[in-house]
């Protein structure tokens, strides 16, 4: 079934929506802006936010160069550590909770945490921890996710 879900675009402006119909596709979708990108193309403003992650991981770059192998690769239940497109999913996903501040005061939270790391991609990986966290007992209890739980374990991280 067709999930339609609104992404703000990468300056924050904006919603696009986005329909997701299935792991291929969703995984399709990695490897066109890759290309794209690799192409030097124009993108557009999600495909740029992919693009800009996908560039902070070259340990990926090999798997989003193989085509249609890469595609087919089942990680089964890997931690978002071990599956590419799970990991970078969760990055694309709170780049835009910050640029739409969404849990409000993520925006907050994430700027104090680059600010103070000396690499931000690092203090972005501990955030992700807490977003995949709170998403696993969230599907684990058959409950939307708890929005004030995870701003809870951010705060935590300083």
């Amino acid at each position: 079934m067709a999930r339609q879900t609104p992404h703000p675009s990468a300056s924050g402006a904006g919603l696009a929506p986005v329909v997701v119909q299935s792991r291929d596709s969703a995984r399709q979708f990695f490897f066109a802006v890759w290309a794209k990108h690799r192409q030097a193309r124009p993108l557009e403003p999600l495909e740029r936010l992919v693009a800009e992650v996908i560039v902070l991981h070259p340990e990926y770059h090999a798997l989003l160069d193989a085509g249609p192998q890469g595609r087919a690769v089942d990680y089964g239940n890997a931690a978002p550590e071990h599956n590419p497109f799970l990991h970078m999913g969760l990055h694309i996903a709170l780049r835009e909770q910050v640029a739409a501040d969404r849990p409000a005061g993520i925006a907050r939270l994430h700027g104090l945490a680059i600010a103070n790391a000396e690499q931000g991609h690092a203090a972005e990986h501990r955030m992700l921890d807490c977003l995949a966290e709170e998403l696993w007992r969230a599907q684990s209890a058959g409950r939307l996710p708890d929005e004030q739980a995870y701003l809870s374990a951010l705060r935590g991280l300083r």
